[in-house]
């Protein structure tokens, strides 16, 4: 089954924004998987499940593709029926070199480390969550006005040592700038975490997730439902930072995506 451009198309129709399918690594693929129906269909990436929406008579499924995914073709499931591949196309993404004065951030102590593998848990658990919610668009409202850098997917060194790659977009804006919700969600993950200061996450529905770091002011509960728009904290330079920003990451199946993809431009 092809990736359709109708599809893309479609999606347009449906929102403000146009979301393009991107099938690279930390892309998102868009695809045709059948006419609507009163159930939607069931598709997986590598046994994750994916989110599926309507798009006018069609449903469509957005898979989020890891940033180590392969080039070439890639398995998409659906059970009980036919797979179906999609092909991966590279993209070049750049180097970045920071300079962090705080070692520590760089080297963390054993104390620092176990720190953050609890933390990691807490993390990954608002990331991979899925909750059944009917969805027609992915598309997304800028969460705070201000240049955005195209950050994502750099490989970064960080006092001339290697890290992984960046999984998210910095958003330039002076600390206690506004940060509003770009979709409907649930809090899924309030604190305050070693390498990402002041931290919220947002579950949009089917595996549909954001995460916005470095907060200088967390306004939002965990649990608290959230309309468009609602404010969710202010701009700062809490955690791993060289200055004030947004540290704004978008996930689909667990697998963090180019935020640029879903922003209007």
């Amino acid at each position: 089954m092809r990736i359709s451009l109708l599809v893309a198309s479609l999606l347009f129709a449906l929102s403000a924004a146009a979301t393009e399918s991107s099938p690279r690594p930390g892309g998102i693929a868009l695809l045709d998987v059948g006419p609507t129906s009163d159930v939607a269909p069931i598709v997986q990436l590598r046994e994750k499940p994916v989110l599926v929406m309507r798009a006018g008579e069609r449903w469509v499924a957005a898979v989020g593709i890891p940033l180590n995914t392969e080039l070439g073709p890639l398995s998409i499931r659906r059970p009980g029926e036919r797979s179906f591949s999609i092909n991966i196309q590279d993209h070049a993404y750049r180097e970045q070199r920071l300079t962090v004065k705080n070692q520590s951030y760089v080297t963390p102590s054993q104390e620092q480390l176990d720190r953050i593998a609890k933390e990691r848990v807490i993390l990954d658990n608002a990331l991979n969550n899925w909750r059944e919610q009917e969805l027609d668009s992915i598309s997304l409202a800028p969460p705070v006005d201000g240049p955005r850098s195209s950050s994502f997917g750099l490989r970064r060194f960080f006092n001339e040592q290697p890290r992984s790659p960046h999984k998210g977009m910095d958003i330039a804006a002076a600390t206690g700038e506004p940060i509003l919700a770009p979709k409907d969600g649930i809090v899924t993950a309030t604190g305050d975490f070693f390498f990402n200061g002041n931290t919220v996450i947002l579950d949009h529905g089917q595996g549909f997730v954001t995460m916005y770091c470095h907060l200088s002011e967390i306004d939002v509960e965990y649990g608290q439902a959230i309309e468009a728009g609602k404010k969710i904290g202010e701009v700062g330079a809490t955690g791993r930072v060289t200055g004030p920003h947004l540290h704004f990451g978008t996930y689909l199946n667990g697998t963090a995506v180019d935020p640029a993809i879903l922003l209007p431009d």
